[in-house]
C-alpha cells in the first residue's frame, strides 16, 4: 500500500507541476504581450509627439508666410519681427530664393546677412517641385555647425519669384520628446531619419547623424516587435514610422530582459517541486502505515453492506477511515430508505397509470361521438393524446414539486400561437399544480386552444387571446378571454372541449365555471378551490361545477 500511495502522490504531483509550468509559460507570454503592446504604444506616442512638434513649426511658418513685411520685400522689418518671436526657443528661420540661395537668417544680425547656398539642396528642391511642405532628414548645418533638421514651406507670391521659408532647429532638442514618454526599464529609444541616420536618442548614447544599426539592413518591423542581433546578443526591436516626416522611432532591449522572469520562475518551480515531492512522499508513507492498520476493519462492514445487512458506523484511530465507516453506515441507512421509496413510487406509478387510462378512455368516447369518419376520429384523438403527453412530460420533469401553471399553459398554446407574441399572452403569479389538476387544466387549455384555431381568436387575423389568473388562500380565479372573432363564429357548438370544461374542470376540480359572451368575443372564468390544486393534496372526490352560460 505504501508503494501505491507514493506512486499515486507522484501521479498527482507531476501533472500539477507540468500544469504550473504551462501556466507560467502562458503567463509569461501574456506579460510579454503586454510589454510589447506598451512599448509599441509608447513608440507610437513618441511619433505623434514628434509630429506635433513638426506641425507646430509648420503652423508658425504658415503664419509668417503671410507677413506683409515678407511679401512686400521689407526683409529688415521681417528679420526683426521674427528674431524677437524666436528668441530663446533654440529655433531659427531663414529665407531661400528660387536659386536655392539663403539670403536671410535669424542666426545673424541683419547687418551681417550674406547670400549662402543652402546645404540641403535636395529638400529645398523637393519643396519647390511639389509646392508643398518638405521635412529634411538630419543634416549638418554649415552656419550653425551642428546637426539640425529643416522644415521648409514654399511661398509663391503673386508676380514675384518663389521663395522658401525654412525652419531650422537643433536635432538635440527632440531628445525631450523621446524622454517624455517613458519606456519600461531596460529599453532604449532613438529617432531615426529616412536614411537610417540617428536624429536623436533618449539617453544620448547614439551620436546624432551616425548610422543606426551599422552593418544591418534596417527595415521597419510590422505587427509588434521582432528579434535582431544588434550587439553581442539577441535584442527585441519595435519601430513606428511617421507618415509626416518619414522618420522612425525605434525602441530596443536585450531579449534576456523579457525572457529572464520565465527562466527564474521555472527554476524556482523546479526546486520547490522537488522539495515538495520529497515531503509528500515521506508523509504519504507514514500515512500508509496508519491506514494499513485500520483498513482491514472496514472489510467486514463492506461485506455486510453487500449482503444487505444493517451496518453501524464504528470509531477508528484514523479520521479518514472513520469517515469511510460513517459513509458505510449512512449508505446502509439510505439503501433501506431507497427500497422503501421504490415501493412507494411503484404504487404511485400504478395509481397515475389508472388515472391516465381513465382520461384516455373518456377522450376516446367523446372523440368518437363528434367524429363523422374514422380518419377524423384518428386525427382528433391523436391531437388530444399529444396534448395529454405534453402535460405528462411536465409532470415527469418536475415530479412531486408540481407543475408550474404558466409553463403548462405555454406548452399547450405554443403549437397554435406562440405565447407573449402579438396574439397570445399568459400572465399571472407563480403557482404550482399537483399531478391530477395539471392534467385536467392542461387538457382544458388544449381544447380551448383548438377551438380558438377553428372558430375563435386564431381563426382570423386580428384575433387575440389573453390568459390570466389571480390566487388567494381560498381559490384560484382563472380567465380565458378571446377577442376579434369572426362574426359567424360557431361559439355555441358543443363538443369534446365543452365536456372537458364541464366534467373535468367543473366537476373533477370542484370549480365554478362561467362564460360571458359579448360582441366580438367571449370570456371563460373558472373559480377553483386552491387546496385541490397545490402539490401534496389529492382530491379524489369530484366537486360540482356550474355554468351560467351555454359552454362552447
Amino acid at each position: 500500500m505504501a508503494v501505491f500511495l507514493v506512486v499515486l502522490a507522484l501521479v498527482a504531483l507531476v501533472p500539477a507541476f507540468i500544469f504550473s509550468a504551462v501556466l507560467l509559460a502562458r503567463n509569461n507570454e501574456a506579460q510579454q504581450k503586454i510589454v510589447e503592446t506598451l512599448v509599441t504604444a509608447n513608440a507610437r506616442a513618441i511619433v505623434q509627439s514628434v509630429d506635433r512638434e513638426i506641425v507646430a513649426n509648420l503652423t508658425t511658418l504658415r503664419v509668417l508666410s503671410t507677413a506683409p513685411e515678407l511679401l512686400d520685400g521689407r526683409f529688415a522689418e521681417f528679420h526683426a519681427r521674427v528674431s524677437e518671436a524666436l528668441a530663446d526657443t533654440g529655433a531659427h528661420l531663414y529665407v531661400v530664393d528660387d536659386k536655392l540661395v539663403s539670403f536671410l537668417s535669424t542666426r545673424m544680425p541683419m547687418s551681417e546677412q550674406r547670400r549662402v547656398p543652402v546645404g540641403d539642396r535636395d529638400t529645398a528642391q523637393r519643396a519647390l517641385d511639389t509646392r508643398d511642405v518638405a521635412v529634411s532628414d538630419v543634416v549638418y548645418g554649415k552656419v550653425s555647425q551642428q546637426w539640425v533638421v529643416n522644415i521648409l514651406l514654399p511661398i509663391f507670391p503673386k508676380g514675384k519669384p518663389p521663395m522658401i521659408l525654412g525652419f531650422n532647429r537643433s536635432a538635440m532638442q527632440l531628445s525631450s520628446v523621446l524622454l517624455a514618454n517613458r519606456m519600461p526599464d531596460g529599453w532604449n529609444v532613438a529617432l531615426v531619419d529616412s536614411k537610417n541616420n540617428v536624429v536623436s536618442s533618449a539617453d544620448g548614447t547614439l551620436a546624432v547623424g551616425s548610422p543606426f544599426l551599422v552593418g544591418h539592413a534596417f527595415t521597419i518591423p510590422s505587427g509588434g516587435w521582432r528579434e535582431m542581433q544588434l550587439g553581442g546578443g539577441r535584442d527585441l526591436l519595435v519601430a513606428q514610422q511617421s507618415l509626416l516626416t518619414g522618420w522612425t522611432v525605434v525602441a530596443w532591449a536585450p531579449r534576456d530582459i523579457v525572457t529572464r522572469p520565465l527562466s527564474d520562475a521555472f527554476w524556482s518551480l523546479l526546486a520547490g517541486g522537488v522539495l515538495l515531492a520529497a515531503v509528500v512522499v515521506l508523509v504519504v508513507y507514514w500515512v500508509s502505515i496508519r491506514i494499513n492498520r485500520s483498513v482491514r476493519g472496514l472489510e467486514s462492514d463492506a461485506r455486510r453492506l453487500g449482503q444487505g445487512q444493517p451496518v453501524e458506523a464504528r470509531a477508528f484511530p484514523i479520521a479518514e477511515i472513520e469517515t469511510v465507516s460513517n459513509a458505510l453506515g449512512e449508505a446502509s441507512r439510505r439503501r433501506q430508505a431507497a427500497e422503501t421509496e421504490v415501493r412507494f413510487l411503484m404504487r404511485e406509478l400504478a395509481h397515475r397509470s389508472k388515472n391516465q387510462m381513465t382520461v384516455i378512455a373518456a377522450m376516446a368516447k367523446q372523440t368518437a361521438r363528434g367524429a363523422s369518419s374514422v380518419p377524423e376520429f384518428v386525427q382528433s384523438f391523436e391531437r388530444r393524446i399529444f396534448g395529454l403527453a405534453r402535460s405528462t412530460d411536465l409532470l415527469l420533469a418536475h415530479g412531486v414539486a408540481g407543475v408550474d401553471l404558466r409553463e403548462l399553459l405555454t406548452s399547450q398554446l405554443d403549437p397554435f400561437c406562440p405565447v407573449d407574441g402579438k396574439r397570445a399572452s399568459v400572465a399571472g403569479p407563480p403557482l404550482r399544480l399537483n399531478a391530477q389538476s395539471a392534467q385536467i387544466i392542461g387538457m382544458a387549455a388544449h381544447e380551448l386552444a383548438t377551438n380558438a384555431v377553428k372558430h375563435g381568436a386564431f381563426a382570423r387575423d386580428g384575433g387575440k387571446l389573453v390568459v390570466s389568473w389571480t390566487a388567494d388562500p381560498e381559490r384560484l380565479l382563472f380567465r380565458w378571454q378571446e377577442t376579434g372573432l369572426k362574426p359567424d363564429s360557431e361559439i355555441v357548438t358543443r363538443g369534446f372541449g365543452t365536456t372537458v370544461i364541464e366534467n373535468m374542470v367543473g366537476r373533477s376540480l370542484g370549480a365554478e365555471v362561467e362564460r360571458t359572451l359579448y360582441g366580438d368575443g367571449f370570456t371563460w372564468e373558472f373559480r377553483i378551490p386552491i387546496d385541490g390544486l397545490v402539490p401534496g393534496d389529492r382530491k379524489d372526490t369530484p366537486g360540482t361545477g356550474t355554468s351560467r352560460h351555454p359552454p362552447a
